[in-house]
């Protein structure tokens, strides 16, 4: 009788249907997509000439008490975004493996949800079939590996969120030069555990990864469309918020509010609020002054939403009317800007560009007045690494922003927005941040957060 029951619940009990795959817990989800990290991955095996094992490793668990994020390199040809993970792909035969640490109940109790090679919901998710232990790891190379292979790695410093390679790599040469330290990076390291351990002839592919991060996927496309978005709502309402008397500070958290609000994991790197002489400074972080009437503010601020950056500058009089030395200079670098924009098309360069937008200022008499380039690479890091002669061709994306300098007058003059080359010229992705010379003075006169969490009338005097 026993054995009958059982067999009528098993009847009648709900089952999940054998062909549905397990799910992963809420929020979890594969970078971009399965396929876009198969993309490129596989993209990269043709520029290789699919011959060799690439081996990557992520980033470890956090030293501190911060969000965990992955490094880029490792996100962008993986999509798992994870602590303790790695991956080794042998291009000839297609093997992949993704290795992620053994199932750790205490840490999850503690921190939530981490990838685990228990998880039977990450082949699925990844599209990788072998999904091994990090344990397991030595062994499963020794099988993929025979001595003499070519092996490849990335050799590239780390970079997470807020990082920039162009950083990073000054401060991983800094510390190897230290005679106190002498620490190499762990690429380095990478490559000699490589070598002594399995005899492999290590290649760099960082080059090749650089080039295809070059030309944007529309995926990538639709994330960098979606950060700017998020930029250009947080930019708009600084403007708003803008008075005399207000701690540049006040700005930079209301701006890291709206972005998080608007889905951003954080910012692209650290907000440059200046206002008056502090506009000058071209990297100025302090964020610590009050704005004065009178005064001009310029603000430098992108989030990151899904690895993807946003860059915007704009610049206005603190209290809503430009003098009449801040408009002639603000009038100009506007002029460069859209001169550089209408130069920005497919089979131009970024020196072709930079020559558009300087050649205003120069003719207009300011060529000592301007301080930096014009244009630099945007992608997963807002100064994206890439070869500055390249000519241009559609899905590539950087920024246009001249600027102007003048020390003797406290005005410093930005004006900064991203854009994607198209089949014949260019599209401004940042272009929901207003920036003529009436929008802006417009902007500052509108109600903004900061005035109704005050209790100011914006009507009065800014």
């Amino acid at each position: 009788m026993h054995a009958i029951l059982t067999s009528l619940f098993l009847l009648v009990a709900p089952q999940e249907p054998a062909h549905v795959p397990p799910t992963p817990p809420l929020n979890i989800r594969c970078g971009l997509g399965a396929d876009f990290h198969a993309g490129r991955r596989a993209a990269l095996g043709e520029k290789l000439g699919n011959e060799g094992v690439l081996v990557l490793r992520g980033m470890h668990e956090t030293r501190d008490y911060t969000r965990f994020h992955q490094d880029k390199t490792f996100w962008y040809l993986t999509g798992v975004e994870s602590p303790d993970a790695a991956f080794a792909m042998d291009f000839e035969t297609g093997r992949q493996v993704l290795f992620l640490p053994p199932h750790d109940e205490r840490y999850e109790v503690w921190n939530g949800e981490r990838w685990d090679a228990g998880d039977r919901w990450v082949t699925p998710l990844t599209g990788v079939d072998e999904i091994r232990s990090v344990d397991d790891m030595e062994a499963v190379l020794d099988e993929m590996i025979d001595d003499g292979d070519r092996v490849w790695i990335s050799y590239h410093p780390w970079v997470t969120l807020s990082g920039g390679y162009d950083r990073a790599q000054p401060a991983d040469n800094a510390q190897a030069r230290d005679p106190f330290d002498g620490r190499p990076n762990r690429e380095k390291q990478l490559k000699t555990k490589l070598e002594e351990r399995y005899g492999a002839a290590v290649k760099n592919c960082a080059r090749e990864i650089i080039e295809l991060r070059l030309v944007k996927t529309e995926e990538e496309l639709d994330a960098l469309r979606r950060a700017s978005v998020a930029g250009a709502l947080a930019m708009n309402e600084a403007v708003r918020s803008t008075r005399s008397g207000l701690g540049e500070w006040e700005l930079d958290s209301l701006m890291a509010w709206v972005q998080r609000r608007n889905g951003a994991a954080g910012s692209a790197y650290h907000p440059i609020v200046g206002s008056g002489a502090n506009s000058l400074t071209l990297h100025y972080q302090a964020n610590d002054r009050r704005m004065q009437d009178g005064d001009i503010l310029l603000i430098d601020y992108g989030p990151e939403i899904d690895h993807y950056v946003t860059d915007i500058t704009r610049t206005w009089p603190v209290n809503g009317n430009f003098t009449d030395r801040q408009a002639e200079l603000y009038d100009a670098v506007l002029a460069a800007q859209l001169a550089g924009i209408e130069a920005a098309k497919p089979g131009a360069t970024i020196g072709s560009v930079t020559g558009a937008a300087n050649g205003v200022l120069v003719e207009r008499g300011f060529s000592s007045l301007i301080r930096h380039g014009v244009c630099h690479w945007v992608g997963m890091e807002v100064h994206d690494p890439g070869d500055y002669a390249t000519v241009l061709s559609p899905g590539m994306v950087f920024t246009i922003e001249p600027g102007l300098y003048e020390p003797a007058t406290d005005i410093g003059i930005r004006i900064e927005d991203v854009v994607v080359i198209t089949e014949d010229g260019c599209e401004v992705i940042t272009s929901d941040a207003p920036k003529s010379r009436e929008d802006m003075e417009r902007l500052v006169a509108e109600e903004g957060i900061l005035d109704v969490l005050d209790g100011e009338d914006p009507a009065a005097e800014r």
